[in-house]
C-alpha cells in the first residue's frame, strides 16, 4: 500500500507537469493579440475569435477524448495531445491569414483538451479520498503553469517577434508533453484508498447518457457557464483592457518588486489562478462543495465589480485582477469533483469532460466583450454583467444545487436500501 500511495502521487506529478506545458496555449494568448494585430490589422475582435475556437475545441471534444481514456488509458491520448499542441503553435508562427490562425487554434484546442481532460480524470480516479485537492492541484498546473514564462515570452516577442515565441515555445512544450505521456497510467483495482466520509459520494457509477438526463448536471452546467464567462473574458482581454485604461506600461512596486502594471498583473494572476484550485478544492473536501462555491463565486462577483470601479489605478489593477483570478480558477477543481461525487468513478473522465464543455460555451461570450466595450465606449458594462453572472451562480449553489443533490442522494439511498446494499460513502 505504501508503494501504491507514493506511486499515485508520482502519477499526479506527471499530470501536473503536462498541464504546465499546455498552459500557455490559453493564458499566454493575450500577449500575442496586440502584436498580431499590429502586423496584420485584422482587428482585435477578429483575432479573439481564434481564442474562442481554441476554447471550444479544447472543451467540447473532451468527452470524446475522455471516452478513449476510460477505455484505453491515458497514455495514448496525452501522446497525441502533445503532438497536436506543438503543431498548433508552429502553425501560429507562420499564419498569415485569419483562416490559418483559426485552423491552428482548432488543432491546439483538440490537443490541449486531450491533455487537460485526461490529467484531470486521472487525478479524480487516483484520489477518491482527496478528490477536490488533487483535481485542484492538477488544474493548478494549467492555471499557474504560464506564470514562469510570461516574462520570457514577452522578451522573445520584443526581441525576435511573436513568430519566434510561437515557434520555439510550441516545439518545447510539445516535446515535453509527449515524453511525459509515456509515464502515465490509470489506477488498477485496489490501488486507491476508500473515499472519505466528509463529502457525500455516490457508490453508483452513472454512464454519460444517464448523467445528461439528470437535472443536477444541467444546474452545474449553467453555473459553470456563468462563472466561466467572466474569467475567460479577463484571461483573453487583460492586455487590451490595461491598454485601454492607459496603465499597461506604468511601473508598479509591490512586495519589493517593480514591473510594468500589465506584466505584474499577468504574473500574479497566473500564480493566484493556480493557487486557488487546490486551495478551494481542499476547502470543499472539508466544508462541502456548495458552501465553497457560495464563498468563491461571491468573492469573484465582488472582485469584478471592484476592478470596474478602481481598476484605472495601476496598483489597484494589479491587486484586483489578482482577486478576480483567485476567485475564478477554482471552478476547475470544484465542478469536476462535484461531478464525480454525484456520478461515480468508472466514467469520471468522460462525465467530467461533458461538464467541462461548459467552458467552451462560456468562451462564446469572449468576443462579445469586445463588441459590448466598443458599443458602450468602456469596459464598465462588461464588468457589471460578469459580476451579476457570478452572483447568480453563487446563490444557486446553496439554493438550487444543494437541495437537488440531497433529493438525489435520498432517492438513491432508498433504492439501495430496498436492495440491501450501501448507497453512499
Amino acid at each position: 500500500m505504501a508503494q501504491s500511495s507514493v506511486f499515485r502521487w508520482v502519477q499526479l506529478a506527471f499530470g501536473i507537469a503536462c498541464m504546465v506545458m499546455i498552459a500557455n496555449l490559453q493564458y499566454g494568448w493575450t500577449l500575442f493579440v496586440l502584436p498580431i494585430d499590429a502586423k496584420y490589422q485584422w482587428g482585435r475582435a477578429a483575432i479573439q475569435v481564434a481564442f474562442s475556437i481554441f476554447v471550444l475545441t479544447e472543451t467540447w471534444l473532451v468527452p470524446v477524448e475522455g471516452w478513449f481514456v476510460d477505455r484505453f488509458g491515458p497514455k495514448i491520448v496525452v501522446l497525441i495531445g502533445g503532438i497536436l499542441v506543438g503543431i498548433a503553435w508552429v502553425m501560429n508562427a507562420f499564419a498569415d491569414s485569419l483562416t490559418l490562425l483559426y485552423i491552428a487554434a482548432a488543432i491546439g484546442g483538440v490537443g490541449a483538451g486531450a491533455v487537460y481532460g485526461t490529467c484531470i480524470g486521472n487525478a479524480l480516479k487516483w484520489f477518491p479520498d482527496r478528490r477536490g485537492l488533487c483535481a485542484g492541484l492538477t488544474a493548478a498546473g494549467f492555471g499557474a503553469g504560464s506564470a514562469l514564462t510570461i516574462i520570457p515570452i514577452q522578451t522573445v516577442i520584443a526581441g525576435a517577434g511573436y513568430e519566434a515565441a510561437f515557434l520555439w515555445f510550441g516545439l518545447g512544450q510539445g516535446v515535453v508533453v509527449v515524453a511525459l505521456s509515456l509515464l502515465l497510467r490509470a489506477p488498477r483495482p485496489g490501488e486507491t484508498p476508500a473515499a472519505q466520509a466528509k463529502v457525500q459520494q455516490s457508490q453508483r457509477d452513472y454512464a454519460p447518457w444517464e448523467m445528461v438526463q439528470s437535472p443536477i448536471f444541467w444546474v452545474m452546467y449553467v453555473m459553470f457557464v456563468l462563472v466561466g464567462a467572466g474569467g475567460l473574458m479577463a484571461t483573453a482581454q487583460l492586455a487590451p483592457i490595461a491598454k485601454d485604461f492607459q496603465i499597461d506600461g506604468v511601473p508598479v512596486s509591490l512586495l519589493g518588486i517593480t514591473l510594468p502594471a500589465l506584466t505584474f498583473a499577468l504574473s500574479i494572476d497566473r500564480i493566484l489562478n493556480g493557487v486557488t484550485r487546490p486551495f478551494f478544492g481542499w476547502v470543499s473536501d472539508n466544508i462541502g462543495r456548495e458552501n465553497t462555491m457560495l464563498i468563491a463565486f461571491g468573492l469573484e462577483a465582488i472582485g469584478i465589480w471592484a476592478l470596474a470601479q478602481f481598476g484605472h489605478d495601476p496598483v489597484m489593477f494589479v491587486v484586483l485582477s489578482g482577486v478576480v483570478f483567485f476567485a475564478w480558477g477554482e471552478i476547475y477543481s470544484l465542478f469536476p469533483s462535484t461531478c464525480t461525487d454525484v456520478y461515480g468513478v468508472k466514467y469520471a473522465t468522460t462525465n467530467a469532460g461533458l461538464l467541462y464543455t461548459a467552458k467552451g460555451t462560456a468562451s462564446l461570450l469572449v468576443p462579445l466583450g469586445n463588441i459590448l466595450a466598443s458599443a458602450t465606449g468602456s469596459w464598465h458594462t462588461v464588468f457589471m454583467v460578469a459580476a451579476a453572472m457570478n452572483l447568480v451562480a453563487a446563490l444557486a449553489a446553496p439554493l438550487i444545487l444543494r437541495p437537488l443533490r440531497a433529493r438525489h442522494a435520498a432517492s438513491l439511498a432508498a433504492v439501495h436500501s430496498a436492495q440491501g446494499r450501501p448507497s453512499l460513502a
